[in-house]
């Protein structure tokens, strides 16, 4: 016959379960990499920060916008102009000025592929606010550890005090308390709504965030560079236009170094955070991280208030009044 103090504690299977998604939740960073995964992700989405706001995207678009008419109008009015002034033929003057004609001929498709990118920025505005309003992802691991250490802490000793005859009461308490903080987490953080944009900027940003697409990109601004310098040392000086007919490209040739220095960064950031998309891209989906605080969680309330019933029913049992 079980002693006194024995029979009015918690269930044994039900306190080795607790101390089991205690130690689930220890080790669930470890085998997602959270530990090296997620400071990547926390470096990504402050590096990020800068560029991901409308006026950002406002500001690259309307450079966008300014190469577009400065393109059109040296198409309609320099080259010709220039072509005459110089004395040569479309085939002559497109082999002579061979940066500018691939300037020309390869904008239409470098200004899809730009807009394309600031397309999927501007519509990720939302989604990234989100993310970046989380606790810091670095903390994200710890997220699991601490609270997974101390219901595993808590379900050993009470292991250990019912072996030894002694109330479990405290540690049932402090394991119920434990599960409705966890549980809790995700609506604290407004995880909900924040996590699955957060995975939707991911998934949207997965075209870009590959090393072909960033060397491509990059290689536009040579293309544009290369074309401009011709713009501004050939084109326009042999078109001798003095009249002021061809203001978007003087203002383009102009603008180009403010641009060229403006949109760069975007890309090198790019460009250094490859690894660390790739990183937080190789995480479980974003929309699943509610759950992995709550589903345990859940588990630790049900397991902890069955223990706790379990201990209250065994007491009147025991000490009828």
């Amino acid at each position: 016959m079980s002693s006194p103090s024995r029979s009015r504690d918690a269930p044994f299977g039900v306190l080795a379960a607790l101390a089991m998604i205690g130690l689930g939740l220890v080790v669930t960073p470890a085998v997602f990499q959270m530990f090296s995964r997620a400071p990547k992700g926390g470096e990504m989405i402050d590096e990020f920060r800068p560029f991901m706001t409308r006026a950002e995207v406002v500001k690259l678009r309307g450079f966008l916008d300014e190469i577009d008419r400065a393109v059109a109008q040296t198409r309609e009015q320099v080259d010709p102009a220039a072509g005459r002034a110089l004395n040569l033929d479309e085939a002559e003057y497109r082999e002579q000025l061979a940066f500018l004609s691939a300037f020309e001929r390869e904008w239409s498709g470098i200004d899809a592929d730009m807009s394309d990118m600031l397309d999927r920025m501007e519509a990720n505005l939302d989604n990234y606010a989100g993310v970046d309003a989380l606790p810091p992802f670095p903390l994200f691991p710890w997220f699991f550890v601490a609270p997974g250490v101390m219901v595993a802490l808590a379900a050993l000793l009470a292991l250990r005090a019912r072996r030894r005859g002694r109330e479990s009461r405290a540690f049932v308490m402090s394991m119920l308390v434990l599960g409705i903080g966890i549980v809790a987490a995700p609506a604290v953080f407004q995880m909900f709504s924040r996590a699955p944009g957060g995975g939707e900027m991911i998934d949207d940003f997965r075209s870009l965030m590959t090393r072909e697409k960033v060397t491509t990109i990059q290689g536009y601004f040579i293309t544009i560079g290369n074309g401009e310098a011709e713009i501004r040392n050939v084109a326009l000086p042999a078109a001798a236009l003095d009249d002021g007919s061809v203001p978007a490209v003087e203002r383009f040739s102009s603008d180009w170094p403010r641009i060229n220095s403006d949109m760069g960064p975007v890309v090198g950031v790019m460009a250094d955070n490859l690894d660390n998309y790739a990183a937080v891209d190789a995480l479980p989906p974003f929309a699943l991280f509610p759950w992995f605080f709550v589903a345990p969680g859940l588990l630790i309330v049900g397991l902890s208030g069955l223990a706790w019933k379990s201990q209250v029913r065994m007491t009147r049992t025991n000490d009828p009044s």
